[in-house]
């Protein structure tokens, strides 16, 4: 399942475009129980209706999903197992980014966003302007990995200052040498997340001290799997991007260990206990879906988000990421709960 469910994200996110695409249904297979964060059986707690509704019902119609590459894989993993139960429902995920996605969001283009860090001020202020009410339910924990080529054998474990020193605006380091005179004297090649993504705000964020704030002299992309590629393709390179890919991509790329101060004695590998237990920082983070109220109004959204919620913990599993505290899965369930109450 793991891998089937890998092979189909890879493929899947090669040939997306900006502004969705679409998944096909597969033949219906056998389900497997919901899981909570500690892996034990879910309670349906999403509005007293089961989260799969017997195929019976014939919903039909599409879901629209767009927004985060790294939520991606979560909402692609659901939407398929979706649609084996439900044939006649189309889900249609996009990879435009957290700030490509809420643009469509915001003027209701979209039913659901993907987010790998909460609306901005400026996006809640679009929506009340468009009249959006909207539902935040947080889906799983990721953590930024900085990582070089496999071939790397000098770049170890980085600090954030340093990470500062390379990525601020108008940075002047060039070279290796540069950020240790220990390490070569060869040009720094860097690949890392595009402006409309949502892993852009976050690492510059926690790095450089302000979102969005980054020198421009790097190769963007709100495609992770471009960036594999790019660090994988140049011995010299240095690039960022959400945990998942690395553990897609472990044989591709090298992680680097990060220690939040200056003393780099104290850096920490990401893996999911250092992520999950706070200690990976300060790049760890959660992920989130973001849905249109009036969405709710359409029987295989409102069935499509409760699926994603009761049984989405599973695929988190799946695609490597951090399944949700059991505390976080409850809230979840909560707010959805709650947000269904009147429809």
């Amino acid at each position: 399942m793991a891998a089937l469910l890998r092979r189909t994200f890879l493929m899947s996110s090669l040939l997306a475009l900006s502004v969705g695409c679409s998944v096909e249904s597969k033949p219906s297979t056998s389900g497997t129980p919901s899981l909570s964060g500690n892996g034990k059986s879910a309670t349906n707690e999403t509005g007293g209706a089961s989260a799969a509704a017997d195929p019976a019902d014939k919903l039909n119609g599409e879901v629209v999903a767009d927004g985060s590459s790294t939520v991606y894989p979560i909402t692609q993993a659901v939407a398929e197992e979706f649609m084996k139960v439900h044939k006649d429902v189309k889900v249609s995920v996009g990879i435009a980014g957290t700030g490509g996605g809420f643009k469509r969001f915001v003027v209701g283009d979209t039913d659901i966003n993907d987010a790998s860090r909460p609306i901005s001020e400026k996006e809640i202020a679009e929506c009340q302007k468009n009249g959006i009410e909207y539902l935040e339910l947080k889906v799983a924990i990721d953590g930024l990995s900085v990582v070089v080529h496999p071939d790397n054998t000098w770049c170890r474990a980085l600090t954030i200052p340093q990470l500062k020193s390379l990525w601020s605006p108008g940075s002047t380091v060039k070279k290796w040498k540069e950020l240790d005179p220990n390490w070569p004297d060869a040009e720094i090649r860097l690949y890392g997340a595009g402006p409309d993504s949502g892993t852009f705000d976050y690492f510059t964020e926690a790095v450089v001290g302000k979102a969005k704030s980054s020198r421009s002299d790097y190769t963007p992309s709100e495609d992770d799997n471009v960036l594999v590629q790019g660090v994988n393709g140049d011995k010299n390179s240095l690039g960022y991007f959400g945990y998942a890919y690395y553990a897609d991509n472990s044989d591709k790329v090298k992680l680097v260990a990060i220690a939040d101060g200056d003393d780099v004695s104290k850096a920490v590998i990401p893996t999911n206990e250092t992520i999950l237990g706070g200690t990976y920082k300060p790049l760890s983070r959660p992920l989130f879906i973001y849905i249109n109220k009036k969405s709710f109004e359409k029987p295989q959204v409102k069935e499509f988000v409760k699926y994603f919620i009761s049984k989405g913990q599973e695929f988190v599993q799946e695609v490597h990421y951090i399944q949700l505290p059991e505390n976080d899965l409850k809230e979840s369930q909560k707010r959805l709960a709650a947000a269904l109450g009147s429809k």
